[in-house]
């Protein structure tokens, strides 16, 4: 039997997410209100530019006042879609404080606050919920934390950025270089005014360190994240991956050891073979593959970004906390029990590929072994390509520590045959 008196929910923030939230609210009413046991309604709706025209709003929900709205007292759910720090933050403990649960999409401030903010939810008895924190539409969070809670995560790699993969993806399919790639981006409207956020990894590893939170049920935060940007990717770093068979993408990676007393993460470019599943995801899709150790290798596919994708995920999130308000329940919170140290990147191991310009002449091969020997670390492949004096030395080793490599290309450069360190880039996905 259906409950007559509607749930209430506030909105704050109204621009391309918020506008579809609200838009589906409307015009889905009917379907909402039948998968939830009772009727939702628009209660308020927060911006910073009250003038603005916003189809399909009524002008009279319009405030802003966010702290008022979250402070009415009879407020069910808040939406927050307005993104940052403060006053999201403030606004989100204001609304536990005052009787709502929440949903979020801001990705920044869980990275941050992620604990904070479920201590607050779980001190009030209130939901937090964040599907649409992370690759947009696809459901990602909820498997991570319910489908996969009796199963052992042991690796999270995946494509979470939209702009920097549609970027990665024009270079190689059409050998333009990084910047045109950008312009094409910007002009789309796939990569903003100002693509620092997209193109230095900061989105990603926010994302990151969101995942590897919930995967390893241990508090991540984003300063425990390497990150890496894709702004000295090349046209010859995409050459030198199909020479191998692999192409370049911006990954997340998030790991468990494989003694399973610590856990990584971390954002960078890296090579990945052509036959694995994320190579195949182009433009501005997200991918990510997870790997557990009974249900082995699951991917979720599809739209990362956007306004209809992440209303729709963040739609997801309003009906489960409003079925949970009915029940007088609430769901998952922070997991948080392993409490695993998060290692260094320069304990991280992998594959590296390094490309060195060095002298054509006999012995710098010996010498760039001997280096490579001396550090620990075992070359898997070389090629040597020489003209007028001249050459370009490509090494791939087998598995190395971040910290060793460094201390290799350190010992490289003071070599006086090499003249120089073209690239270095890891190679994943295996």
């Amino acid at each position: 039997m259906m409950r007559t008196r509607p749930l209430k929910v506030a909105l704050l923030g109204c621009g391309v997410v918020g506008s579809e939230v609200a838009r589906i609210m409307t015009t889905h009413a009917d379907d909402l209100a039948a998968r939830i046991g009772a009727p939702v309604e628009l209660a308020g709706v927060a911006v910073r530019r009250p003038s603005k025209v916003r189809e399909g709003i009524d002008p009279s929900l319009v405030t802003t006042d966010a702290t008022a709205l979250v402070k009415r007292g009879d407020i069910d759910v808040v939406v927050e879609v307005i993104g940052g720090i403060e006053p999201a933050r403030t606004l989100i403990t204001t609304a536990f404080e005052h009787g709502a649960s929440v949903v979020s999409a801001n990705k920044a401030l869980l990275a941050q606050d992620g604990a904070a903010l479920h201590a607050a939810a779980e001190e009030h008895d209130k939901d937090l919920y964040y599907e649409a924190a992370v690759a947009g539409a696809i459901p990602l969070i909820r498997p991570l934390r319910e489908s996969l809670a009796g199963d052992k995560v042991n690796r999270v790699l995946g494509i979470v950025n939209g702009t920097t993969n549609f970027i990665l993806d024009k270079m190689d399919s059409t050998g333009a270089g990084y910047q045109e790639a950008l312009d094409e981006a910007t002009a789309l409207g796939y990569a903003e005014a100002d693509p620092t956020a997209d193109v230095e990894g900061f989105d990603a590893a926010a994302k990151a360190a969101i995942l590897a939170g919930i995967a390893f049920h241990t508090r991540v935060r984003l300063d425990d994240v390497y990150r890496e940007g894709m702004t000295e990717v090349t046209a010859a770093d995409f050459a030198s991956a199909r020479e191998m068979g692999c192409t370049i993408k911006l990954l997340a990676i998030c790991e468990r050891a494989e003694d399973g007393e610590s856990v990584t993460a971390r954002v960078h470019p890296a090579m990945i073979p052509l036959s694995h599943p994320l190579a195949s995801v182009r433009g501005a899709y997200n991918a990510v593959f997870v790997e557990s150790d009974a249900s082995g290798q699951l991917m979720f596919y599809g739209p990362g970004a956007g306004g209809a994708p992440t209303a729709s995920a963040v739609l997801g999130d309003l009906v489960a906390v409003c079925r949970n308000r009915l029940s007088e329940a609430t769901g998952p919170g922070e997991s948080a029990y392993a409490a695993l140290p998060v290692s260094p990147m320069g304990d991280v191991v992998t594959r590296y590929h390094i490309s060195l310009d060095v002298a054509d002449k006999p012995g710098v091969l010996a010498q760039v072994a001997t280096v490579f020997a001396e550090h620990g670390v075992s070359i898997d492949t070389v090629r040597q390509q020489g003209k007028d004096g001249e050459a370009s030395l490509v090494v791939v080793t087998h598995r190395a520590s971040d910290a060793s490599l460094s201390g290799t290309v350190e010992a490289l450069r003071k070599l006086d045959t090499v003249r120089g360190v073209a690239s270095i880039m890891r190679v994943e996905g295996e």
